[in-house]
């Protein structure tokens, strides 16, 4: 089975009662006018690609259907709730998503909707799924960053071994990465309003972050002192250090990225 994601971008001015759809889908389309609110939606589509097209749907397809269907759904509650000077909160952008879901669907009832995320700012992910009995499940996530230095070693090696097995991470000085660090947490639908972003990010930065950011891992984690602090170990370090630490959410998986190219996904 193939899937398909397909991210889309929009802005919605508030206080303008028509969009100017621009010429630029890249960056968004409607382009948004002034301070405009920008939204990103990622669409992920599953089933077999058609034999004659190679595709399991044309791209254009997805974009079409987004910006003539949901886009407006996104557009009269964003620009009702601002002119009527209410709060969107987490659990009313679900409900946007709710009948984002409903219409995509219902568009490609031969495939599988099978993601359905919306980035809030470069760094910050809410999502909306289903569980496997049947419940939704509400995803949200952020990527922090630490800095780090590590040197990868195993004294049961020889010298040789040792960079036979680690190349220039074996080197003696050790050496530094900017890490980033996704924390994926599942939100149930009754507590969406209680999901506290200032408090998920205290837990995360007390518990994990602090202990990491501009350390020498060897040396200064006591988890590293018996584990290599590889990308793979870190990633199952920062798992450790969240699981049971979040209010009104439990931690579902932790990517660590080492380097742009490099990164590894921790669950349970």
């Amino acid at each position: 089975m193939h899937k398909l994601v397909r991210q889309v971008r929009f802005s919605i001015n508030p206080f303008l009662d028509e969009a100017d759809w621009g010429f630029n889908s890249y960056s968004s389309k409607p382009t948004g006018q002034g301070l405009a609110i920008f939204f990103a939606l990622r669409v992920g589509l599953e089933c077999k690609p058609n034999e004659d097209t190679g595709f399991v749907v044309n791209v254009t397809e997805i974009d079409s259907v987004v910006r003539n269907l949901v886009v407006p759904v996104f557009d009269e509650a964003v620009k009702r709730d601002y002119r009527n000077r209410r709060h969107i909160s987490l659990g009313g952008l679900c409900e946007l998503l709710d009948y984002s879901k409903i219409i995509l669907s219902e568009h490609f009832a031969q495939m599988r909707l099978s993601e359905l995320t919306l980035e809030l700012n470069p760094v910050r992910i809410i999502g909306i799924g289903n569980f496997k009995n049947g419940g939704k499940m509400i995803c949200f996530s952020e990527k922090f960053d630490f800095a780090a230095m590590h040197k990868l070693w195993n004294d049961k090696f020889s010298e040789k071994q040792n960079f036979e097995a680690f190349g220039k991470c074996a080197n003696a000085a050790g050496h530094g990465h900017n890490y980033e660090a996704e924390v994926v947490v599942v939100i149930d639908e009754n507590k969406i309003d209680d999901f506290s972003i200032a408090g998920y990010q205290k837990a995360v930065k007390e518990n994990f972050v602090d202990f990491v950011d501009h350390k020498n891992l060897n040396a200064d984690v006591e988890y590293f002192k018996h584990k290599n602090p590889t990308v793979e170990n870190i990633a199952a370090f920062a798992f450790g250090q969240l699981k049971g630490k979040f209010t009104n959410s439990r931690l579902d998986k932790i990517t660590i990225w080492e380097t742009e190219r490099t990164s590894c996904t921790y669950s349970e």
